[in-house]
């Protein structure tokens, strides 16, 4: 097996899902009960969501996990051992 020590790249499709609806980042973060500001910040890759909210985001938009948000690959970083 491979080392899993590197970060993942994830990306979404939160802009695409948020433009079909036409609802703003604001009422998105209302409706899923965070921050404008974290929902700025997953739309531009800069955080991945808690399994919590990735769910709570799947909920709303009534997708699937994997519709929403997809491995692109790794990150590698420095590890302290």
């Amino acid at each position: 097996m491979g080392s899993l020590r590197s970060k993942l790249i994830i990306e979404n499709t939160i802009h695409v899902q948020r433009a079909i609806r036409r609802i703003t980042q604001q009422q998105l973060a209302d409706a899923v009960g965070v921050t404008r500001a974290t929902i700025v910040a997953l739309e531009k890759g800069n955080y991945n969501p808690s399994l919590d909210l990735a769910f709570r985001l799947a909920l709303y938009f009534e997708v699937d996990l994997g519709e929403l948000f997809t491995v692109k690959g790794e990150r590698d970083e420095l590890h302290k051992d």
